[in-house]
This record gives C-alpha cells, sequence and structure tokens, in this order.
C-alpha cells in the first residue's frame, strides 16, 4: 500500500532521482525555461520553489549564509547558486510565492509522453511585461454604480464642448 506516500518516484531510485531533479533545477536557474516531460515539471516545481524561497533576504547575515549553504546542498553548482541568489532572488522579492510555470506543450512523437515548459514566472518577457505595465483596475463593489455616476457627469460636458465645435455651432 501507498499511505503517506505522495512523492512522484518517476522510476527511479532515489539518488538518481535527487540528481535528476537537482540537474533540472541548475538548467531551470541557468536559462530561466527548459522543456521537459510534465511528470518531470511537476516534480521539479516542488524541489525548486522551496529554493527560490530560501532566497528572500532575511534578518541577519548569518541566516543569508546559511540559506546559501542549504541550497548549494541542493544544487552543488556554485554557478547557479550565485545566479539564483544575486538575479533571480531581486526580480522574486515581492512575490508571495509561486516562482513557476509550467506550460504544456503536446506529446512527444517517440514515445508519446506529455512534454511540459517550466520557467520562472518573473522572466517571461510576454506575460511580465504586460502585467507589470498594465494599470491595475479599481476594484469593483456594489456601490460603483455611485461612483460611476460622477464620471459620466463629468465626460458630459467634455461632449456639450465636442459638439459646439462643430461648424453649424461656429455659424451661430
Amino acid at each position: 500500500m501507498r499511505h503517506g506516500d505522495k512523492i512522484n518516484n518517476l522510476g527511479r531510485k532515489k539518488a538518481h532521482r535527487e540528481a535528476l531533479l537537482s540537474n533540472l533545477a541548475i538548467q531551470l536557474i541557468t536559462h530561466k525555461r527548459i522543456v521537459t516531460t510534465l511528470a518531470k515539471a511537476k516534480a521539479l516545481r516542488t524541489y525548486v520553489e522551496p529554493l527560490v524561497t530560501k532566497t528572500k533576504k532575511t534578518a541577519s547575515k548569518e541566516e543569508i549564509m546559511h540559506n546559501h549553504r542549504v541550497v548549494f546542498s541542493y544544487l552543488n553548482d556554485k554557478a547557479a547558486v550565485k545566479e539564483l541568489f544575486t538575479v533571480v532572488a531581486p526580480k522574486i522579492a515581492a512575490r508571495p510565492g509561486g516562482y513557476t510555470r509550467i506550460i504544456k506543450l503536446g506529446i512527444r512523437p517517440g514515445d508519446n509522453a506529455e512534454k511540459a515548459m517550466i520557467e520562472l514566472v518573473d522572466f517571461n518577457e510576454i506575460y511580465g511585461n504586460s502585467i507589470a505595465t498594465a494599470a491595475e483596475p479599481a476594484k469593483k463593489t456594489r456601490r460603483s454604480k455611485a461612483t460611476a455616476a460622477p464620471k459620466k457627469e463629468a465626460e458630459a460636458p467634455a461632449t456639450e464642448e465636442a459638439t459646439e465645435s462643430t461648424p453649424e455651432a461656429a455659424a451661430e
């Protein structure tokens, strides 16, 4: 029975699975986006998101060094750890969680495996810029009709002025 066993073993022993996830995490941090199978992408999300959370600034220098060591114990790659703490950490500082996005890409022709792209959310230029540059709309409440009425009144004089500037109004 599999009571309480929620980890996806990915058809590998523990050491092989840890090495696989470590290598995938290094590539994700380095390239910001990778294509893999859907099962590996879902397993990688649970592996890498706690590591990204550890990069957020903490109170003391000892905690920061401790977090560097903890992340290095998972990744075993100095360049990836440096990239994570210097490039990725400042971009995700305000984000409360959900640092990765998984997008399904269809099936792989050879073995019919589902492919997926996993990426760091804040490094996507297509989605990131539109969200950051778009003005945040006002929250809709039940009282929005009361606040909408003055806007219509403000627009009414502008339309009257526009009608006065027509050639007929100029003839008068």
